[in-house]
């Protein structure tokens, strides 16, 4: 549905009504109503701003859940066969 608001009355107390020629007029200042637009350039630019700050949230989240389930393999401490190597290298 197609909405259409007067830009100089109160949006509480607008009432729509048709003129002779068909168009809408707002029936308290007898102004040609004007179509609201579906997107408006705040909205896109509220949207994309919002998403910057999420997704590296949201991608860091499903990780952190990620690797909670599965787990590395990957063990980083020394090997002991390696650490008795050392010691008797400095023996």
């Amino acid at each position: 549905m197609v909405q259409y608001y007067c830009p100089y009355c109160n949006p509480k107390y607008q009432f729509q009504k048709k003129s002779s020629k068909g168009t809408l007029i707002c029936d308290l200042c007898g102004e040609d109503l004007v179509k609201k637009p579906l997107i408006r350039l705040n909205q896109i630019i509220a949207l994309v701003a919002v998403s910057s700050l999420l997704i590296p949230l949201i991608y860091t989240f499903i990780f952190l859940i990620k690797n909670q389930i599965n787990p590395s393999q990957k063990n980083y401490q020394a090997k002991s066969y390696l650490m008795i190597f050392i010691k008797d290298q400095i023996s």
